[in-house]
């Protein structure tokens, strides 16, 4: 029988790897300030966990002094409110949060874990990849291994969603958008029964193209189809695609980043779409974030921002392949 996280044999096996985690805290924190960024904390528990159609969020109750009780969701991630902080004129802002999905267990997932999230007005795509880059530089050794895989930070690799899976799957994704007849064609794949477009592309995205991501050196993925990135402005250059991309380092998928949404009529018919696909799946769920869309029509403004597992992040710092080594007390 494994013994329990507090156990002192088990604390002692985790304790260098735990070490290094908390000098990579105290690095991140000396990198954005140095920035100009300020440190933020909001509210864990939120009317509104998020929008992604596959979000499964923890519901808890929130109780008044006169005993009424209020429905809340433990957030899945900062956004929402770092961003009605933009639109308060915070400046650039960024946060260690803990955050929940439920449902998530691996060797790199855990249902509870630290979200690293930072925002700058001003910034583009392109700047956010590389201030991005700088981060790692900054905060990790020049070379990180993890699961016996070794990526040097020496070059980063920008490949856009559209020509990894035109190499890697042989598919053309953005000419078959929203046909996944024709995208299974493309990539000479077999079509499951009640397979959507969407379905197949993140089978095909999982199979065939993430592990060729982030090995010897880090791969910036970019330029997702528009359907893929709700809260992410479309490419002036391109409509089919936003600006969106995720980081892969030693073969882990390791940050999601925006060119961020601010038009809010357009941010909602995004969130429509996207609550009535989760509704449809997975039946009803928390209330439309009014609040949110009212900091947009306010004036949010240009902006870039980015969702990086901290814990992961721990990992590559300390060399480890199992996210509950750098957990001071997994379960």
């Amino acid at each position: 029988m494994p013994l329990p996280s507090w156990h002192p044999d088990s604390l002692a096996d985790r304790l260098p790897f735990l070490r290094r985690r908390a000098l990579l805290t105290q690095a991140t924190r000396a990198f954005f300030a140095a920035r100009g960024y300020t440190e933020v904390e909001t509210p864990y528990a939120v009317p509104t966990p998020g929008e992604d159609v596959h979000l499964r969020a923890l519901r808890t109750v929130i109780h008044g002094p006169d005993g009424t009780g209020r429905a809340l969701w433990l957030h899945t991630s900062p956004e929402f409110a770092m961003k009605r902080l933009l639109a308060a004129g915070a400046g650039p802002v960024f946060q260690l949060a803990r955050v929940w999905r439920d449902g998530e267990g691996s060797a790199r997932h855990a249902a509870e874990f630290t979200m690293l999230e930072w925002y700058r007005p001003g910034l583009d795509f392109n700047g956010l990849m590389d201030e991005t880059a700088s981060l790692l530089r900054a905060v990790l050794p020049p070379v990180v291994s993890s699961g016996g895989v070794e990526t040097s930070l020496a070059a980063f690799e920008q490949l856009t969603v559209a020509e990894a899976f035109s190499r890697h799957a042989g598919a053309d994704v953005l000419g078959t958008a929203g046909d996944a007849s024709g995208l299974a064609q493309s990539a000479g794949a077999a079509l499951r029964s009640g397979e959507t477009w969407e379905d197949l592309f993140f089978r095909l995205l999982l199979e065939r193209v993430e592990p060729h991501l982030g090995r010897t050196h880090p791969t910036f993925l970019t330029h997702w189809p528009a359907a893929q990135a709700a809260l992410a402005r479309r490419d002036p250059a391109d409509g089919r695609v936003a600006l969106r991309f995720e980081l892969f380092v030693c073969g882990i998928e390791l940050a999601n980043a925006f060119e961020e949404l601010t038009d809010p009529a357009e941010q909602r018919a995004r969130f429509i779409e996207d609550r009535a696909r989760r509704h449809a799946l997975y039946g009803r769920d928390w209330p439309l974030d009014e609040d949110f869309l009212a900091a947009l029509r306010h004036g949010m403004p240009p902006s870039s921002g980015i969702a990086l597992g901290f814990d992961r992040l721990a990992m590559l710092a300390a060399g480890a392949d199992r996210i509950g080594q750098v957990l001071w007390l997994p379960d």
